[in-house]
């Protein structure tokens, strides 16, 4: 580990001034920063702990929403009794994510902001374009496993590892954040994460220093929620595939779906057209099917991980049997 400077902000200005400099980094929980700066892939000059900000509260909103702080612990989001009544699938994804330990350290915002575990972006001998952009991708023509098969690029085909964010984009999250100016922004899920593209390293729309204050939950959606992960143990690995669905069902058609899918993309994927191949819809496996061929119409494979659309096509026909009672 390389040495850096370390300070403690007492507010958000004073982080927000604080990290905005070059090679600063904020650190709260560090479950995956530490590991990070120990093997030297990330090496930052400056650390601004955040993990003393009073952004530890979970608030009802007049709609009816939450607003998470960003410091809340994954374990007391995953077991609070609004989130479970309300939210089911954002507490099951968190009880998925981790170990216990895990979340009794793990932040809401370092959640969202947390890295790729692809094997080559964690060893410094190999070429990895996010960690050192211009040197190549040493997984598309490697073993690439649990990689993605959506949203991918020459550049890059390493996944978002978090479960709880594939919830989150389920239900139309917004992520409060300040800038290194003291403004406020409000951003979409749906817009935070960027895709891989010509630069890898460029992960989501944040800007230098900005800070992740809350995150807010609209009014809670109607029907059934599932959170289903397909995984290579029981506990403590992350998903091959993923997904966190919401569906109500009226008059024996499916009137709404909101489906967001884990293990599949560099970020926590979600698209239009399964949703809308299933809204107006009979529940049957020949629309699941439908709804399936719209997610996977542009999936590649790369070798190893050529299993994961055909494991994608069955989890989601599974789940949408659970969330229809088909």
């Amino acid at each position: 580990m390389k040495t850096f400077t370390y300070t403690r902000a007492d507010t958000t200005d004073t982080a927000v001034r604080d990290a905005h400099v070059s090679g600063a980094r904020y650190i709260a929980g560090g479950t995956n920063l530490l590991d990070l700066m120990k093997l030297q892939v990330e090496t930052p000059e400056k650390l601004v702990d955040i993990s003393r900000l009073p952004l530890g509260e979970i608030e009802e909103r007049e709609d009816g929403g939450l607003t998470i702080g960003a410091l809340v612990p994954n374990s007391d989001l995953a077991a609070d009794p609004r989130v479970i009544a309300k939210y089911e699938v954002l507490s099951r994804a968190l009880l998925a994510g981790a170990s216990g330990q895990l979340r009794n350290k793990a932040s809401t915002g370092g959640n969202l902001l947390q890295r790729t575990r692809c094997y080559y972006f964690y060893d410094t001998a190999m070429a990895c374009n996010k960690r050192e952009p211009g040197t190549g991708c040493s997984a598309v023509g490697g073993f690439n496993r649990v990689l993605a098969v959506l949203g991918t690029s020459d550049q890059c085909i390493a996944t978002h590892p978090s479960d709880m964010a594939v919830a989150m984009r389920a239900l139309d999250a917004t992520i409060i954040t300040q800038t290194s100016d003291g403004d406020r922004r409000r951003i979409s899920i749906h817009d935070f994460y960027r895709l891989p593209g010509d630069t890898p390293n460029i992960e989501t729309v944040l800007q230098s220093g900005e800070l992740i204050t809350h995150v807010e939950l609209p009014a809670p959606p109607k029907g059934r929620q599932v959170y289903r992960k397909v995984r290579d143990r029981a506990s403590y690995a992350f998903a091959l595939v993923s997904v966190a669905g919401v569906v109500s069902v009226e008059e024996g058609r499916i009137a709404s779906a909101a489906l967001a899918f884990g293990g599949l993309g560099p970020m926590p994927w979600r698209n239009p057209a399964v949703e809308a191949a299933l809204v107006g819809q009979a529940p049957s496996d020949a629309v699941f099917g439908a709804a399936a061929d719209a997610l996977l119409a542009d999936a590649k494979g790369y070798g190893s991980n050529d299993f994961k659309i055909p494991l994608a096509r069955r989890v989601l026909i599974a789940t949408l049997r659970d969330l229809t009672g088909e």
